[in-house]
């Protein structure tokens, strides 16, 4: 008989962005379980996550196992006595051939326990395994830690409850409705239960709340932000879309303002014009089904009023003093306990600016670039750092190549974000990341597992994605002031931007890496030269010769050093056919000699005895392979391409 399973962990609000991986994790769980099902389904509320299974079995499968006992050449006692404990007789045991010998034995049958139990037992340990970036006592000191407090429990298996408790919550079948609209208690069934959810106003799948909200704001040109979607996704669950209006002076503010005032403060969804323009309107989400009489609209438009005067107030204010005037104020502003204020950044700034080869403006925007910590407008609404100094820069009549430089320089912020968009902020950019891994680095501030302070990896990311995708063809290594932990973890950043957002081979990678990585625009042009030339008949059986002649060569600790290679002492026949064939295509791209070079390196392994007994010879094609990998070393070291053979 199979059964359908149902868990539900009711909670205080959990933070939203904790939710997906949280479920993720759930599921990774429930698997370790090894119980059979046919499939499982997560779902979740900022109150609740929920877990349904279907075709658990009411009762494990029985299985047998062997028992091991004492060696056949054991003494009758010994073998009486492991009988007699296991409840048998001498005669019942039998005799089992092992890797190490002989010995008795005999197959004992495990009936398979309830599935009800396993559960009970596993599902508390399980529950507060769950991980979360942070988590919290809700009881007291030394009790069971979690994201919030659980407030509810359900555990249905089939029609019956899976008896166990956390901190003094019982599981049972009891779960709760939305918090002002809902029952506090309902009462649940695997088979009803996404229902009478729904009666109670709790919309379960986040799909269908997500589906809700689009569906509700079609018609309306409101600007794509998918991840303020999923943040209103998962912080509701009843969302119904509204529609408000602001007083069109507004718009006199820079968008920027206005759109990060919306969206980071109020959770709303802006709106554009027929000419793509920001238009006096808003979308806001609430958490409830109606708003007849428009007091949650109107509320909506009285805070977001305030919120556009705060920000007029703060823009008109910080006007008063140019951000060159500011400069002198970032000494008072501290950058990182060891490395001292932004005042001293922006100098280190500057000067790395001009090292990278930035012109004047660029020198003058990397020493303006933090200048707008100090504004009053970024000390209220911290996520326009950069471009709150960028627009100042504007309105104040820096030259175009400045503002836009220090309106970009913290692109990209990630892999999907454009990089900044001129030669000028690019390098203002770079100057700025640069400085920052340099500095953490020197200090010992390295990442750790997930702890990041300084989000060293993202802006290492960021370096490595403006090198690429700008085609700025600097040493990127020259720049890392011959910090071997800071070089390491800039390659790792290399590694993982051309496998997993490029989407080359990680052998690709490597063997292209191998050759040298500093310059990435060149590294990008060998690993498609690379990719492009792996489809041929030729590439993989010479990648495998390449590997045999790196094996060779490692084995005899051969770095090449030593008498150059003689002439004389090449063999007629294969020995000096390839030679001969290294010398006509010596310098020539791979691509065009690898059809030529292929048979020449097999017929030469197949009748040349590299490890000669003559020691003379033996040196000599030891030179020769060695000369003929470093030959082709420069594009990629083909002895890290993986083959069938």
């Amino acid at each position: 008989m199979s059964l359908p399973f149902l868990l539900e962990i009711g909670t205080e609000e959990i933070p939203d962005w904790m939710i997906p991986n949280a479920l993720e994790n759930l599921r990774l769980l429930f698997e370790k379980l090894e119980i059979p099902h046919e499939w499982v389904t997560l779902d979740a509320t900022p109150r609740r996550l929920v877990l349904r299974a279907d075709g658990l079995p009411e009762r494990q499968a029985d299985k047998e196992e062997r028992v091991m006992g004492p060696a056949r050449s054991a003494p009758p006692q010994a073998v009486a006595g492991f009988a007699r404990k296991q409840g048998l007789k001498p005669e019942d045991l039998s005799i089992a051939a092992t890797p190490k010998g002989e010995y008795y034995s005999f197959l004992k049958r495990i009936e398979g326990r309830r599935t009800v139990d396993i559960l009970a037992e596993a599902l508390p340990s399980l529950i507060l395994e769950i991980y979360f970036p942070k988590t919290m006592y809700w009881t007291a000191k030394g009790g069971p830690r979690f994201i919030r407090p659980i407030r509810w429990i359900v555990a249905l298996l089939g029609e019956a409850i899976v008896p166990f408790e956390i901190a003094g919550v019982r599981a049972g079948a009891l779960s709760s409705g939305h918090r002002r609209l809902g029952a506090r208690e309902i009462a649940v069934t695997t088979a009803d239960y996404e229902r009478r959810l729904r009666d109670h106003y709790v919309i379960l799948s986040a799909e269908e709340r997500r589906h809700k909200i689009r569906q509700e704001m079609a018609g309306i040109r409101v600007k794509a932000d998918p991840a303020l979607l999923e943040t209103l996704v998962y912080i509701t669950e009843y969302p119904t879309a509204i529609t408000g209006s602001f007083d069109a002076q507004f718009l006199e503010l820079p968008q920027e303002v206005l759109i990060t005032v919306m969206r980071h403060h109020q959770k709303y969804f802006s709106v554009e014009d027929a000419q793509g323009g920001l238009a006096a309107q808003f979308v806001a989400v609430m958490n409830i089904p109606e708003d007849p009489d428009g007091f949650v609209r109107r509320g909506n438009e009285r805070v977001l009023r305030a919120r556009f005067n705060d920000a007029r107030f703060f823009w008109e204010t910080d006007q008063k003093k140019k951000l060159a005037d500011r400069k002198q104020d970032l000494a008072h502003v501290t950058f990182q306990a060891k490395l001292g204020s932004y005042l001293d950044k922006a100098e280190r700034m500057a000067a790395l600016a001009r090292e990278l080869g930035g012109d004047e403006h660029a020198v003058r925007a990397a020493g303006l670039a933090k200048c707008d910590l100090t504004t009053e407008l970024v000390k209220e609404f911290t996520e326009l750092q950069g471009v709150v100094g960028g627009l100042y820069a504007r309105a104040q009549g820096e030259p175009e190549p400045v503002w836009q430089a220090i309106y970009d320089h913290y692109r990209p912020e990630s892999m999907e974000d454009a990089i900044p968009r001129n030669r000028t902020a690019q390098t203002v950019a770079l100057a700025d990341k640069i400085d920052t891994l340099r500095g953490c680095f020197r200090v010992g501030l390295v990442p750790t597992g997930s702890r990041d302070p300084f989000p060293l990896r993202r802006a290492a990311q960021g370096v490595v994605k403006i090198l690429v995708e700008a085609r700025m063809e600097l040493p990127l290594v020259d720049f890392l002031e011959k910090n071997r932990e800071l070089i390491d973890f800039f390659a790792e950043r290399v590694k993982f931007y051309f496998k997993d957002h490029r989407g080359f081979k990680y052998d690709e990678v490597h063997a292209a890496m191998a050759a040298g990585w500093s310059n990435l625009v060149d590294l990008e042009a060998r690993l498609e030269r690379i990719q492009n030339l792996r489809p041929t008949p030729d590439f993989e059986p010479l990648a495998a010769s390449f590997k045999r002649i790196r094996n060779i060569l490692d084995q005899a600790k051969f770095t090449g050093e030593g008498a150059p290679l003689d002439e004389r002492l090449l063999e007629p026949g294969p020995e000096q056919e390839l030679y001969q064939e290294y010398q006509r295509i010596a310098g020539q791209p791979i691509e065009n000699v690898i059809s030529r070079l292929r048979p020449r390196v097999d017929r030469f392994f197949d009748k040349v005895l590299v490890n000669a007994p003559d020691a003379r010879v033996r040196q000599n094609r030891l030179t020769l392979l060695h000369t003929l990998l470093a030959e082709f070393s420069t594009m990629a070291d083909f002895s890290e391409i993986v083959t069938n053979s």
